[in-house]
């Protein structure tokens, strides 16, 4: 490619177009479901079968005239863009081949199933331990070779590294170079991997890269502005220091999380900047609500976060102000800088929304459980729990850039992805990212036992029976994974275990590290793991000798989730290819997810049924955990929309402005 080609490259990506909404979205969705039953798994399942049948014609070729045949056809591929069917077919059963050879990995045909759903643009539902890695990897060589960058996006570093050198012969034999975006890199190696036919990373550090790319060139962003500075020997064609080639092609692995649950939150590029008079505010506002009574002074509503002042709280706080300089005797003001402190004591608490780390306060991602160093709460919020915990105050951020994650990947031409659980969101994949979801068979018959939920009338007997429950399974010598909300959840079930004498292994966001090594164990004759949320995703859980004859592992929910899908992705951990596995949640109605998305009288009438005993409690019971689940879900959904919409205004405002970029 010409150095010319190549500068137009590096800031390629397709215009994403506003979603549709009213009439236009109806049949939309009409579109959608044609695509979905265009793209069905049986058909998937014939075109899979025909590629296994070729299986002999490559095996009985020479790793030579294997390398010759596969580089054929990458180049046929380069030059045209795609294959049709019969080299298609052919391509996927050299890959095929070349995997079983380079990898000691066969594809089974769900594997190719799936491996053609990516590579023409839906998102595949893989079951857990169903190999999406080689999925992936299969589809990823048909996209190398077109020339044309390819990215294989997921959830953390560790899997980045592991999936890239795990499949590195496979794509060198098929004559594909491959590489990895990890956080820590620096710019000029960044620059050196992006050049790579595949490159695998995160979602987050391939869109913050796409930002300070943005950044870097400003008004330079379009290629043709480039050509006239670098011809008037301003500027050199990489001295720019542009680290991409463009977004072309995109595949995510644990898309339901990438997509859908981290696209509440933009990605933010920001700037510290001092600001003396805040951290003098916020400390100021802490000194003033120790004197603020909940139900006295404020109400608080738990399923917005919001904060009300009583009239007694207004008076005493127009009380503690009246000496105060400055912006404190405005009414507004003082209010929201005094509500500020509210609701960082009320709805932030350590091991749960943070960690402190030294003297740091440190995110932790309520769906993944895991910590989020490089972020901070805006609007002064971060130094409000600082200044709960008494650690110093850092300064205040500046944003410089900021996109959407439903945005930025509605930028690549070519997308597709994998999940466990993507029929739950069928309808969203396909209004915001065009992605119509394919369900893939699983290889074997899934055997996952699933019991009936436990519910409590409070936590202390739901953690006791929790307890009692993990000690009867372990007397089995069965592995038992026990899945917490929260590093508090977590610690406070290991305390609990430790009264009882049981050894186990804690894996929440304090001991992230090692999750990968925890997680490959869990599945050890007599092993109780005890995780947050997802601690350990996209590593399987192999069971030990033996352990398939005593009932395989058996996972315990402590808590329903939000949403429905992390709940499946939990239960997913077991019964994989084949193995038998089974699976129970406890809960409480006093449980955050009651507690937040249940109204007060609904919560107060379902307690009620279950104190009197009255028969059919459980099932009035069961029904409000499922009528509390999807107002939760509902109201995630409206907060991506409300994303979307900061999106529609931003793209408005720009265009208005002049400006032509993302």
């Amino acid at each position: 490619m010409s150095s010319l080609a190549l500068d137009y490259q590096r800031t390629e990506h397709r215009q994403p177009t506003k979603i549709l909404t009213g009439m236009d979205s109806g049949v939309n969705g009409f579109v959608g479901t044609w695509t979905r039953f265009h793209a069905r798994s049986d058909s998937l399942k014939k075109e899979a079968e025909a590629i296994v049948a070729l299986e002999s014609e490559w095996q009985s070729l020479s790793d030579r005239n294997l390398h010759d045949r596969l580089r054929d056809l990458g180049m046929q591929m380069r030059r045209h863009s795609y294959l049709e069917k019969p080299e298609l077919y052919q391509a996927l059963a050299g890959i095929r081949e070349a995997a079983f050879r380079q990898v000691a990995l066969k594809a089974f045909p769900v594997q190719l199933m799936g491996a053609l759903a990516l590579h023409r643009g839906s998102l595949a539902e893989m079951a857990t331990g169903e190999g999406k890695t080689l999925t992936a990897g299969l589809a990823a060589v048909l996209a190398g070779w077109s020339g044309k960058p390819c990215h294989i996006l997921t959830v953390n570093d560790y899997l980045v590294s592991r999936d890239m050198e795990w499949l590195r012969p496979l794509y060198r034999f098929c004559g594909v170079t491959v590489g990895n975006i990890t956080s820590g890199m620096s710019p000029q190696d960044r620059q050196v991997q992006y050049e790579r036919d595949v490159v695998y990373s995160t979602a987050k550090e391939v869109l913050a890269d796409f930002l300070r790319d943005k950044l870097r060139v400003s008004e330079l962003w379009q290629p043709t502005r480039r050509l006239i500075r670098r011809l008037l020997k301003s500027q050199s064609g990489r001295a720019s220091g542009i680290v991409m080639r463009g977004l072309y092609t995109v595949i995510v692995d644990e898309a339901d999380s990438i997509l859908i649950d981290e696209a509440v939150t933009p990605l933010i590029i920001s700037a510290q900047k001092e600001n003396p008079i805040l951290h003098k505010a916020v400390t100021t506002a802490f000194r003033i609500v120790k004197n603020f009574k909940l139900g006295v002074h404020y109400t608080k509503s738990i399923k917005y976060k919001e904060i009300d002042f009583t009239d007694e709280g207004l008076t005493e706080l127009e009380r503690a102000c009246k000496d105060l300089p400055g912006f404190w005797r405005g009414r507004d003001r003082r209010q929201e800088l005094i509500r500020q402190a509210l609701v960082a004591r009320e709805f932030f608490h350590r091991d749960k929304q943070y960690l402190i780390d030294g003297d740091r306060v440190v995110i932790v991602d309520e769906f993944t459980g895991r910590p989020m160093p490089q972020r901070s709460w805006r609007q002064g919020l971060h130094q409000s729990i600082e200044a709960k915990e008494g650690i110093p105050l850092t300064h205040p951020t500046e944003t410089i850039a900021r996109l959407s994650f439903q945005r930025f990947f509605r930028m690549y031409h070519r997308i597709s992805g994998m999940t466990g659980t993507g029929s739950e969101s069928t309808s969203e994949f396909w209004h915001i990212y065009r992605l119509p979801v394919v369900r893939i068979p699983t290889d074997k018959p899934c055997i996952r036992t699933v019991a009936s939920d436990r519910v409590f009338v409070d936590e202390a007997a739901k953690w006791k029976a929790v307890v009692e429950e993990i000690e009867r399974i372990h007397q089995e010598g069965r592995p038992i994974l026990a899945g917490a909300r929260s590093v508090h959840a977590s610690e406070h079930l290991a305390g609990l275990l430790r009264e009882r004498g049981l050894e186990f292994q804690l894996l929440n966001a304090e001991k992230h590290r090692q999750e990968a090594e925890i997680i490959a164990q869990a599945g050890q004759e007599g092993r109780i793991t005890i995780a947050t949320n997802m601690a350990g995703r996209g590593t399987d859980i192999r069971l030990g000798k033996g352990v398939a004859q005593l009932g395989g592992l058996h996972v315990i929910a402590t808590e329903r989730h939000d949403s429905g899908r992390v709940d499946r992705q939990l239960f997913g951990r077991t019964a994989r290819q084949g193995d038998p596995g089974s699976v129970q949640a406890f809960v409480s109605v006093h449980d955050d997810l009651i507690r937040r998305h249940l109204s007060k009288w609904l919560q107060n009438s379902n307690l009620g049924i279950l104190k009197s005993k009255i028969p059919g409690n459980r099932l009035v019971s069961l029904l409000a955990f499922h009528f509390a689940q999807s107002n939760a879900q509902r109201n995630a959904f409206k907060s991506r929309k409300a994303i979307l919409r900061m999106d529609n205004w931003l793209e408005d405002a720009l265009s208005f402005a002049g400006n032509n970029g993302a």
